[in-house]
């Protein structure tokens, strides 16, 4: 009878944990993606300058960049659910101050969503580590899934959602409160089903230097690879509408076009991380990552319009394998839950400390060669260091223990 009791109770906690990792996932996208449609808006009602628009997608970016190791490093003081927990809390007071109407709220919420979403993307590969020992492929293909596909959904039907609240960007915007606080209570009963935080012996290990982690050549491909795969998803989210009204495109398709984008990421998206985890090492998946990026760069700049679906499927489904195996990458190359934060905590940081600077440098150059030319050689350049990178932190090898 006991044992039967304790099979219910594991059944019950898998299928919690599983809800919590979807529920997790959905927050760490949509907030930022919902901006973008209704910038204009914000623009208009807060007068505010292209600059303070333009910080508005950029400050996420930097917090995951400036904080992202921190978080790794403390995650072990309140324990690995209290942390999601205390993250999921700062983004949903941050949604609701984001859009209380004056300028002052709108960017102290920005910088409180950004250090939310921070801890649930440091946090979340080690809750799969530990939650999902034996289907960490799987689970990371639900994780990644279930982010962009709210992600698509908020930047497809932000302006809806506004509409049929009647109220705006700040309806558009502030909806997705209601997730987190759905979410706050799903992990805040996880907590007290789920497994221990940390396994015998690993609670000192959590509580080490972050510091091995930076010498470690692995985590620095780690690192690369997932900051040039954010760039060239940053960059082209950021520019590529602009891009296609200069090419010919009626402005209000682009959006949809953004939408197909992410749409396309989604089988790939779930199959990929299952596939990768059962290879002996996922080399041949990092070129076709680079080989899928460079081949849709090519299309955009050779064909233009002509191959414009074509490319953005190709993007979607070679950007969305790239993500998925970025944090595939966190659990597969640590041997404990520990090491996997670590490393996350790193790749984040340095990862979107290099993706934040591409959407700049993207537009900057675009001021150079109208023709967006030399944007998209700036692309194909970073694609090629992708390759390398990906090719090398791919290998089946695990970052050492401090």
């Amino acid at each position: 009878m006991n044992s039967n009791l304790h099979k219910s109770n594991t059944v019950t906690w898998s299928w919690l944990s599983v809800f919590v990792i979807i529920l997790v996932s959905t927050n760490l996208r949509s907030p930022i993606t919902a901006v973008g449609p209704v910038l204009g808006q914000i623009s208009e009602v807060l007068t505010l300058d292209s600059f303070q628009s333009s910080l508005l997608t950029a400050i996420p970016l930097f917090m995951f960049a400036t904080c992202s190791v921190a978080v790794s490093k403390y995650s072990h003081v309140l324990g690995m659910h209290r942390f999601l927990l205390f993250g999921l809390i700062i983004l949903a007071v941050g949604i609701i101050v984001r859009v209380w109407g004056d300028t002052g709220s709108l960017f102290v919420g920005s910088v409180m969503i950004g250090l939310g979403i921070c801890v649930g993307n440091v946090v979340a590969p080690g809750y799969i580590k530990t939650s999902f020992p034996h289907h960490i492929g799987l689970m990371t293909g639900i994780f990644a899934v279930a982010m962009n596909l709210t992600a698509a959904f908020a930047s497809g039907f932000s302006l809806r959602i506004g509409e049929w609240t009647g109220l705006g960007w700040q309806g558009s915007l502030g909806l997705w409160g209601i997730l987190a606080i759905f979410t706050i209570i799903a992990v805040f009963f996880d907590q007290f089903a789920g497994p221990k935080d940390t396994a015998p012996g690993q609670k000192q290990q959590s509580k080490s230097s972050i510091g091995h982690i930076f010498r470690s050549r692995l985590a620095w491909y780690i690192s690369i690879f997932m900051g040039i795969q954010s760039l060239v998803y940053y960059s082209l989210i950021s520019w590529l509408p602009k891009v296609l009204v200069d090419y010919g495109m009626a402005a209000k398709d682009t959006g949809w076009l953004l939408f197909l984008i992410q749409i396309a990421m989604i089988p790939i998206m779930f199959f990929g991380p299952i596939i990768a985890h059962r290879m002996k090492d996922q080399r041949l998946m990092a070129v076709a990552v680079a080989a899928g990026m460079l081949g849709s760069i090519l299309i955009f700049f050779l064909f233009k319009l002509e191959g414009i679906y074509v490319a953005a499927v190709l993007l979607g489904l070679s950007n969305g394998l790239s993500f998925s195996l970025s944090i595939l990458f966190f659990s597969l190359r640590a041997k404990t839950t520990a090491n996997a934060i670590k490393i996350s905590g790193m790749a984040q940081s340095v990862g979107y400390l290099i993706a934040a600077f591409g959407p700049p440098i993207f537009g900057k150059l675009h001021e150079v060669d109208p023709s967006w030319n030399y944007s998209f050689y700036f692309l194909a350049g970073s694609i090629i260091l992708l390759l390398i990178t990906g090719i090398k932190a791919a290998e089946n090898k695990f970052v050492e223990e401090s």
